[in-house]
């Protein structure tokens, strides 16, 4: 259903640049509507236990349904991002849409892995008062370093709006390589701040675990295809980066 819409919207787009920047727009609007619905859901919905009767069998079942529903969005988030999708998505859609038919994609799926994932029975620890202080000044890092992380990019181009606010024939720019600040520290700092919002919450119910161990799994696993793909891109400028900042997504470990 998400596809049919983005792309009964997206034809309507190619009637017009109007159309066309309504569409990049709207789509960067959608991205923030995802992540403010991601942190309502791990902070409110997440943090209630699951059915304290559910059997083990009903508990299995929902991690498996939550893992299928992470799977889906990592799937479109990775494949859709490698560069001969891209050549082919190019071939469909208006020029300089291509990264907001993706941008639009993912939103929407983001949106539905948090509506739909499934409550999981216990908890694995819950700190209140002075215990949970240092949980939650964790998490206030993990959200300052994701500010910071971001504006250090073209935010406006990761959304897919920048392309068409640039002159018509114009090619497109590359974002330069950033390895300053926080990208001195680690070369996915997004995906750290992402571990420490995720893994630091001071109630940490099975729910959240679950989201946690899944999303971090998969931000492991698609930094190598991520970087291959970075390396095409910039090539000898990348590989010293790699030597110069060692850790990927987590100092000592990753």
């Amino acid at each position: 259903m998400a596809p049919i819409i983005v792309l009964t919207i997206m034809v309507d787009a190619r009637r017009s640049s109007a159309g066309a920047l309504l569409f990049a727009w709207s789509g960067a609007a959608l991205f923030v509507a995802s992540l403010a619905y991601f942190l309502y859901c791990y902070l409110v919905r997440f943090g209630a236990a699951g059915p304290p009767d559910a059997s083990s069998a009903a508990a299995l079942r929902a991690v498996l349904i939550d893992a299928a529903l992470f799977s889906a969005f990592a799937l479109h988030h990775s494949v859709a991002a490698r560069e001969p999708i891209k050549a082919r998505l190019r071939r469909v859609v208006p020029g300089g849409l291509e990264r907001s038919v993706y941008t639009w994609l993912a939103s929407v799926l983001f949106i539905l892995v948090c509506r739909w994932w499934q409550p999981v029975p216990g908890e694995l620890y819950h700190l209140t008062g002075a215990f949970a202080a240092p949980g939650y000044l964790v998490q206030l890092l993990g959200l300052v370093l994701t500010v910071r992380s971001s504006a250090r990019l073209d935010v406006l181009d990761l959304a897919g709006v920048r392309p068409l606010l640039e002159p018509r024939g114009a090619a497109p720019a590359h974002v330069p390589l950033e390895t300053a600040g926080p990208y001195g520290f680690v070369r996915h700092p997004l995906y750290f701040a992402w571990v420490l919002l995720v893994f630091a919450a001071p109630h940490m119910t099975m729910t959240r675990l679950v989201f946690a161990l899944i999303s971090s799994i998969y931000l492991a696993i698609a930094i190598p295809l991520e970087e291959r793909s970075l390396i095409r891109t910039f090539g000898a400028d990348y590989r010293a980066y790699q030597k110069h900042v060692r850790w990927r997504m987590i100092p000592g470990l990753y």
